[in-house]
């Protein structure tokens, strides 16, 4: 019986490992994504132009969220992992 436990909590620990991993890869992409989209319009690129002083109440709330989003999916995606890996080492 001890293997069978020892094994669901490795299995926990590399679920939650990959989870972050994924995470930190994602990131850089993530950023760039969020970075062109608070940019301005250019060519093909569609942006909000938060930068500028003259938009809308609306639209800078937009932007605040936008701004934040990368923190909380990727804050979420750690958050995770580290639920998986507590579950896994409590509950096994």
């Amino acid at each position: 019986m001890k293997s069978k436990r020892a094994s669901v909590q490795i299995y926990g620990m590399m679920l939650g490992l990959t989870i972050i991993i994924l995470a930190l890869a994602l990131a850089p992409v993530g950023k760039e994504f969020i970075e062109d989209t608070m940019n301005e319009t250019v060519g093909d690129t569609l942006g909000m132009n938060c930068s500028s002083g003259l938009i809308s109440n609306f639209d800078k709330a937009a932007c605040t969220v936008v701004d934040f989003s990368l923190f909380y999916f990727f804050g979420g995606l750690i958050f995770l992992a580290g639920v998986v890996v507590t579950g896994r080492l409590i509950f096994s």
